[in-house]
């Protein structure tokens, strides 16, 4: 290891940290030096289980030697190509690689660099889909509650998470939102899908009533909703938005930048779950997290919408400048071979029967109010102190890592999601970890 990696900065005032209590970080830092397969390392030596799979995004765990190899070799060979006009050929491989294991009909690609660009992406392609049809109407956009599609403008205007949006003015306009599926007085320590809610998605009638169908370019949800919490659909919910649309001539665009690669146990939750968009958003998992990319799988018909006109004319103006950049390209087809050659984008479902019974024997934990879980990914929602939110989850969060494991705090709700690689032994510690330290917090 480098040196360089074990002296601590002297000064951390000019890095002013995303997503993160700053004040409360600088008084007391928590460094990440190394990692290897399922553990960090800190800057005072100690082993962290990883239980976040770094950001929902290190599926295969860290620094897999295939990957590392990869990024070496491409980044002495061709280390930018221009992403505008030109091409290079590991990109159009990782395209093909993709497409053939995203759902039936998913047959194109569009490169990103972030699950919040593959959104924008995404909204963007919806819009002039149908204006290249003659439906340029359609410009309404339908988000949900309690939904997270990253944090730019487009995002955050769908999206519904109250702190990520009440500071940035009016966002986009013709948004609307449908109920989110979190019913905790009728689903309660569920395994699995939920049995009640699937009506909920009747809600998007009510829109489309209110707004007139021919107003209406796309629906985007969450398969499972991870950063709010790990808000699981209710059984039949996911297949009657997909009926609803398909009524009304809007597309669905399922945001997969956390269940894309294996996070259910199937490669897509689209496969999961038997309901097949017209729009998928990913990120994170494509690359196992080692470099920044993107990608939104679109079927067919919305990309030969664009294919008309003369031929030297650019069909589509939107791209990014690390679109399918050639260091992430050669990472994101390592990434895919390492899946293959391990079976991660299935092992969830070979490992989550004893995720789940471990994650639900914190039932009686203290402070603990509900359990969900599916897949390998689960939540553990704990009863809030009166008059201070998120305090005793962030709480939990501190004390984990200093005993040893890396969990996520979302509100007042632990979300767990570890790399596919982990473990049964590595489960029971993980979850060990949580009871433990359940049993600290006030």
């Amino acid at each position: 290891m480098s040196n360089r990696l074990n002296v601590a900065p002297n000064d951390l005032s000019a890095f002013w940290m995303p997503f993160t209590a700053n004040r409360q970080f600088k008084q007391a830092p928590r460094m990440l030096v190394g990692a290897k397969d399922m553990h960090y390392t800190t800057s005072d030596g100690r082993q962290v289980l990883d239980g976040t799979a770094g950001l929902w995004c290190v599926n295969a765990g860290h620094c897999r030697p295939k990957i590392t190899e990869a990024i070496q070799r491409q980044a002495a060979e061709l280390d930018y190509a221009p992403a505008f006009q030109m091409g290079h050929p590991i990109v159009f491989e990782l395209a093909n690689r993709l497409v053939d294991i995203a759902p039936e009909g998913m047959d194109h690609v569009f490169f990103t660099n972030s699950g919040s660009e593959s959104v924008d992406t995404a909204l963007k392609i919806a819009l002039a889909y149908h204006r290249a049809k003659g439906e340029g109407s359609r410009f309404r956009l339908v988000g949900r509650e309690r939904g997270y599609h990253g944090v730019n403008f487009g995002g955050i205007s769908v999206g519904g998470i109250v702190a990520n949006r009440k500071m940035f003015g009016s966002l986009l306009t013709g948004v609307d939102h449908l109920p989110h599926t979190h019913l905790p007085a009728k689903n309660k320590f569920v395994r699995g899908e939920p049995e009640h809610g699937a009506d909920l998605a009747d809600e998007l009638e009510r829109i489309v009533a209110l707004h007139d169908a021919s107003t209406v370019a796309a629906v985007i949800v969450e398969p499972v909703a991870g950063s709010t919490g790990v808000l699981i659909p209710p059984k039949g919910y996911l297949k009657r938005l997909r009926e609803i649309c398909d009524k009304h001539g809007i597309l669905l665009i399922f945001d997969e930048v956390i269940t894309g690669f294996g996070r259910l146990g199937a490669p897509f939750a689209a496969d999961y779950f038997d309901v097949v968009p017209d729009i998928i958003t990913t990120a994170k998992g494509v690359t196992n997290g080692v470099i920044p990319m993107g990608a939104v799988f679109v079927k067919k018909e919305i990309h030969d919408a664009f294919m008309n006109g003369p031929e030297h004319v650019i069909e589509f103006f939107h791209g990014y400048t690390y679109s399918g950049n050639p260091i992430a390209s050669a990472a994101a087809l390592a990434t895919l071979d390492t899946y293959k050659e391990e079976g991660l984008l299935t092992r969830a479902a070979e490992i989550g029967a004893h995720w789940e019974e471990a994650l639900h024997s914190l039932k009686d934990a203290p402070h603990v109010i509900d359990v969900r879980n599916i897949g390998l990914v689960g939540a553990i929602e704990l009863e809030p102190i009166a008059g201070q939110p998120t305090k005793r989850a962030f709480s939990a969060f501190v004390k984990a890592f200093e005993r040893g494991a890396l969990i996520r705090t979302t509100g007042d709700i632990i979300a767990l999601s570890p790399p596919l690689i982990i473990t049964k032994g590595q489960i029971d510690e993980l979850v060990d970890h949580v009871r433990e330290v359940l049993s600290m917090v006030d």
